[in-house]
Parts: structure tokens; sequence; C-alpha cells
């Protein structure tokens, strides 16, 4: 990430790299290429696809255009990361001391039949919404594209409220995003 970081800056300072000030739909932004970035990010991501043997979705990374419109938005990103997993993974570890507290111990078993059905639930519904190209105007804009998938990750903790098992993450005290 540092050396992301970096190359960002880099792209972001060089002066052969020109810029323009657009509305993006997200506000007037610069809206500049990241030749540097995007050349690590490829390496990055070809690398990850290798390791894995099979690829689900779209290789595009979104950078220079009006949704990722520079470096910094893009390592911006994913520097969110940490703040929308963690949340979650914190309150799947805590529903062990839930379900010791005997009325919780009811609540949960009476709501979702058991702790394990509780984490599977949250679990499930993560894994099948949080990546589904949700969140964006488009399918190529969010879609399944590289940074679609976080787009995808924060539209769903932005509907998290509306979830049967909301409640579980009020218990915990773990707000998302």
């Amino acid at each position: 990430m540092f050396h992301l970081w970096s190359l960002a800056e880099q792209d972001l300072l060089a002066d052969n790299v020109p810029y323009r000030l657009r509305d993006t739909g997200q506000g007037l932004n610069r809206v500049q290429a990241a030749p540097k970035t995007s050349r690590m990010m490829h390496q990055i991501l070809h690398k990850a696809q290798r390791s894995v043997g099979t690829w689900i979705g779209s290789s595009v990374i979104h950078m220079g255009d009006h949704n990722v419109p520079n470096a910094l938005m893009f390592i911006d990103k994913y520097t969110q990361i940490y703040r929308i997993l963690l949340p979650i993974c914190t309150t799947l570890s805590q529903i062990p001391s839930l379900v010791a507290k005997p009325a919780l111990r009811s609540y949960i078993e009476d709501e979702f039949g058991s702790a394990e059905n509780l984490t599977c639930e949250i679990l499930s519904d993560f894994f099948r919404h949080g990546f589904d190209g949700s969140g964006a105007d488009n399918f190529f804009d969010a879609g399944s594209c590289i940074d679609g998938r976080l787009t995808s990750a924060w539209n769903w903790c932005a509907s998290l409220e509306k979830k049967r098992y909301f409640p579980i993450f009020l218990l915990t005290g773990k707000h998302l995003i």
C-alpha cells in the first residue's frame, strides 16, 4: 500500500500528466491519468488472477475517469476496506459473548435458530450482496470491476439497518461507515 501511495503521489505531481477539473457526478474533481499507479495495480491484479486460477467478474480498473478521477481517489477507496470490514469482523467475533447472556441467547435462538446460523446469515448476505455490482447508476460504473466491488460493499453497509440482523450490530456497538 505504501508503494501504491508513493506512485499515486508521483502521478499526481508529474509535469507530463495533465489534469482537468470536471464535475464527475461526485462533485468537482481533478481528473488525471495515473500511469504509474495503474501499471502497478494491473501487476497486482494479474498476480491475484494467476494465484486463484479462475477469475469471476471484470478486470477493469477505473482510474482517471468519472468513476475514480485520479490516483489519490483510487488509493483512498482502498484505505476504506478496513473501515468496512472491521465492524463486520468485530460484530461476528462478539456473537459468542452475546449468547453467553441468557436473555440475548434466547433472542438469538428465537430469531436465528443459533449463533452459528446468525453468523452464517450475516456472512452469506455480505458475500452475496457486498460484491454484486450494486451501488452505482449502472453495471459498468459499479458492476464487477475492481473498484465497483468496493462500491457494492459500501452499498451493503449503507443498507445494513434494513437487515433483520441489524440489532446484533447495535448490541455489539459496531456501526458501519
